[in-house]
């Protein structure tokens, strides 16, 4: 029997074990349906989650659904805002719940939210992005499937709820949120006992009244449902460190909310003082020696609905305090402060504080204000007057200032001011004024953001009703010092409207060193597998026109250091606006030249950009080209020049972070002249490379006097306009280009006189003997490649000179033959005009012209005569007769173009 009972039992244990298990498979999708299908019904937005996971056996005899990945999404006019959103949402019922039938309601014994994100909306239209209800799904909500609470806890973990309304100008945040509750919900009257912790940013109009603000609150609160009242029966709060207690209620009515809440400081010790200040600044209060109180109370009451906020009077009162940290030097005495906030009227625009009194000492040194703000929520007015005699070194010896903070100096100020923010906002100074007068010495300013300290020896301004008079800023930060005077347009905009400083400035300076104004960055990591041992890191210098200056600025400076230039004598005029710099009329004296240069830099973009217009007026040629690697890699050639120059620049590009030119950015024209130069032949390895390839050129004989070229550059390539330069009385034509890292691409055409080709050209032409040949010259082309460390050179010399060879051996020829014409010419003209003269008929007849015309007689074909013959055999030789003959032939032969036999013709 025993063991029947204990089968049996067995057997249900199974079946409910293999319910429990197989239970979460069958009702997930159903849950999970009925949750989407509800929501989604009933509101003109979104509702989803990415998973759902149902457990009968984690919370049993309660089944608990979790649901993943939550997000509720809204539609138009916010479309695509995620309204809320959750990591994880869990939601715990008894397991009779899982099984009602579609109308049912569930019950909800406990709910817990983690990772959730709200974000409420209201945008300037004031339509808010929470009324997502659908007016025609309220009653079906009513009467469809749904939950119904019946919770006995919940808890809110790692959560955020921002409120953002664009047209109230409100923003709150609360982060960090941990909030649990426990209560029995489902009574009509019950207690509901709270903890929670976060951080409140809160801002007003850009105003930043609290910054992650720390606040904790235990509360127990009465819940009526039947009235809809909610009561505060045992409350304390911490903000920040300052601890309050408060008590009161909210009814929540149809149309609007009934507010009655008083609280206030639970005692009156000055602590209180130093806990509402963030703890980030007043540092662990427990050892601070307090004398004096400080009190904080006030009520809220009143309706809340879209016109009214409740009625409210806080006062904040101290009498006589004083406080001293226990690792500091001083103590600051003689604290009062009589402030109220207050809101008569229930209308938000009619908030004023009134700061009756507002003062403290460190030892001798003062500080007083009061003032009054009105329509703190609306058009703020300002009366306000601030009377202060203070050395501000004293400041960090009597509380505890950030570590980066490093104020020195003595402060003395009187100034009273009047404005309405409406004015501010909308530059109408006019209807402010500000007067009283402020001077600081000795000021010393240290922080992360300067690359040295700033010390200001004097500064003294006077403020006027409409602008601020600066007469004099003395100071010092590195090599750098300075004197300004000018005048502020807009202080007061710049104070409260984020505006920029409107200005018109006279700086002056002996020395003025850029390098003063950069500042290195922490050092950055690189490399995703860097150890602790062996670990690059870089840092990197930046300068950054200020974004917050709108100013003209007349400025000269003796001397100006940048990078490794000395500038002298610089003046002009310098523009600030939106990041950008615009310089006029700036002139400066450089390595024993003139330089004046107009164009514009910015750093409004992550990477810095410049425009630039350079004129250079008998800059040392030399200098200018080692210290300047722009002009280096420009013309790399000239750096082994001496002697001076004028140029004309146009250059624009970016910038690298130490405000040099990016090269691989760089585009414009430089037009330049040469005036007067030597040359260091040893350091020029082109000019070295092209002696080598032509002996009889002596570089350091190269005329560069009055040379005046053009050079173009973009995309890191450098070309040059052709010009000419003069070596004695060679012609040397140049052009070509080459890259920013010196690989040249250059061709030398050079008009060589025939005197420099060697003794064989030269003796050919002085056998010649042509007046016409006394100038002649050949061109001879050089190439010039490779790196301008190691230049390569070809040249056409060689080939040239065979060329010209073999021109001159045809001119000798044609002379030559030309000769042999003009001989036979004369021969012949003599024999077709008689073979005498009259007066010399008697005379013995000359061989050689007798024998000619034998010849020439043959030739045309004449029969020999008797008497002829008879008379030249009568009186030549016959062999000399021959030879007479044959000299003819070859001249004739010559004339008439025919070849000359090798066999004798006479024979």
């Amino acid at each position: 029997m025993k063991k029947k009972i204990l089968r049996i039992i067995a057997i249900v244990l199974l079946l409910i074990v293999a319910v429990l298990v197989a239970a979460p498979f069958i009702l997930e999708a159903k849950i999970g349906d009925i949750i989407k299908n509800n929501v989604n019904s009933n509101v003109n937005a979104t509702f989803d989650f990415k998973d759902a996971d149902l457990s009968l056996i984690k919370s049993f005899p309660n089944a608990e659904l979790g649901l993943h990945g939550v997000s509720l999404v809204n539609k138009a006019p916010f479309e695509g805002d995620t309204l809320f959103a959750a990591k994880d949402i869990s939601l715990t019922m008894g397991i009779g719940e899982l099984f009602k039938s579609a109308g049912e309601a569930i019950v909800l014994k406990n709910l817990s939210v983690d990772g959730a994100k709200i974000n409420v909306k209201v945008n300037e239209e004031e339509t808010a992005n929470y009324e997502i209800a659908n007016e025609d799904g309220n009653e079906e909500l009513e009467s469809s499937e749904g939950f119904t609470l019946d919770l006995q806890s919940y808890e809110i973990t790692n959560s955020e709820v921002i409120y953002d309304d664009r047209a109230a100008k409100v923003y709150l945040m609360v982060s960090d949120i941990q909030h649990s509750g426990t209560g029995d919900l489902s009574a009509v009257t019950s207690e509901l006992d709270t903890k929670t912790d976060a951080l409140v940013t809160f801002e007003l109009d850009s105003t930043n009244y609290l910054n992650k603000n720390a606040i904790k609150l235990d509360a127990l609160i009465g819940i009526d449902l039947k009235e809809d009242k909610y009561t505060f029966l045992k409350n304390e709060a911490l903000v920040n460190q300052l601890p309050l207690i408060f008590d009161g209620f909210v009814k929540v009515n149809e149309d609007n909310q009934e507010v009655d809440i008083s609280f206030k400081t639970p005692s009156s010790d000055f602590k209180n003082f130093l806990a509402v200040i963030p703890e980030a600044y007043s540092k662990n209060i427990e050892n601070v020696e307090t004398s004096g109180d400080f009190i904080v109370e006030g009520q809220f009451n009143g309706i809340v609905d879209e016109e009214h906020i409740p009625k409210f009077n806080i006062k904040i009162n101290s009498e006589n305090a004083s406080f001293k940290y226990p690792d500091l030097p001083k103590a600051v005495s003689n604290v009062f402060i009589d402030t109220k906030i207050i809101n008569t009227t229930g209308i938000s625009e009619d908030t004023y504080v009134d700061i009756d009194k507002l003062s403290f000492m460190i030892d001798q040194d003062r500080f007083n204000m009061v003032a009054n703000i009105k329509e703190l929520m609306g058009n703020t007015k300002v009366n306000a007057h601030i009377d202060a005699k203070m050395n501000l070194a004293n400041i960090a010896k009597a509380y505890p200032v950030p570590t980066d903070l490093d104020l020195k100096g003595l402060l003395d100020a009187d100034v009273t001011t009047t404005f309405d923010m409406a004015s501010v906002e909308q530059k109408r100074y006019e209807n402010t004024s500000t007067n009283g007068k402020m001077s600081l010495r000795d000021f010393e300013y240290n922080s992360a953001e300067m690359a040295n300290p700033v010390m200001l020896s004097s500064v003294a301004m006077t403020f006027n009703p409409k602008t601020v008079t600066l007469n004099e800023l003395n100071g010092k930060t590195g090599q750098t010092d300075f004197n300004a005077t000018g005048t502020i347009n807009n202080l007061l905009g710049y104070l409260f409207n984020d505006e920029q400083v409107e200005g018109n400035f006279d700086l002056k300076s002996n020395t003025f060193a850029l390098n003063d104004f950069m500042v290195e960055e922490e050092p950055v990591e690189s490399g995703e597998t860097a150890t602790t041992d062996s670990k690059t890191t870089s840092t990197e210098e930046k300068i950054k026109i200020p974004s917050f200056l709108d100013a003209n600025i007349n400025a000269s400076a003796n001397t100006v250091l940048y990078d490794n230039l000395t500038l002298k004598d610089v003046k002009g005029n310098l523009r600030i606006k939106d990041e950008k710099a615009t310089l006029s009329n700036m002139t400066s004296s450089l390595f024993d030249g003139k330089v004046d240069f107009n164009g514009e830099v910015s750093t409004k973009t992550e990477t810095p950009t410049f425009a630039m217009k350079l004129g250079m007026n008998q800059l040392q040629l030399g200098e200018t080209f080692k210290a300047l690697e722009l002009f280096d890699v420009l013309a790399p050639i000239a750096s082994v020049l001496q002697g001076k120059f004028n140029s004309d620049i146009t250059l624009s590009g970016s910038l690298t972070d130490d405000f040099t030119p990016d090269l691989a950015h760089l585009s414009g024209k430089v037009l330049a002249e040469v005036l007067a130069t030597d040359i260091d032949t040893e350091k020029a390895n082109v000019l070295k490379a092209l002696s080598t390839k032509l002996d009889f050129i002596k570089m350091d004989k190269l005329d560069l006097k009055g040379l005046k070229t053009a050079l173009n550059f973009e995309n890191g390539i450098v070309t040059v306009k052709p010009f000419t330069i003069k070596y004695d009385d060679i012609a040397i034509n140049v052009d070509g280009n080459h890259t920013f890292d010196k690989k040249l691409n250059y061709k030398a055409t050079l008009q060589v006189p025939a005197k420099y080709l060697g003794s064989e050209v030269n003796n050919l032409i002085a056998k010649i003997d042509d007046e016409s040949l006394k100038d002649l010259t050949i061109p001879v082309v050089a190439n010039i490649g490779g790196g301008y460390l190691s230049p390569t050179v070809t040249t056409d010399l060689t080939s040239g000179i065979k060329n010209l060879t073999a021109q001159l051996v045809e001119v000798q020829k044609q002379k030559l033959i030309s000769t042999g014409k003009d001989k036979a010419k004369d021969l012949i003209g003599g024999i077709l005009n008689g073979g005498q003269n009259e007066k010399d008929s008697t005379v013995t007849q000359d061989p050689t012209k007798e024998g000619v015309k034998e010849v020439l007689g043959g030739i045309l074909g004449g029969d020999k005569k008797e008497d002829s013959t008879k008379t030249i055999t009568d009186t030549v030789p016959v062999k000399e007769e021959d030879v007479v003959k044959e000299k003819a032939k070859d001249i004739l032969g010559g004339l008439l173009g025919g070849k000359k036999k090798k066999k004798d013709s006479v024979e």
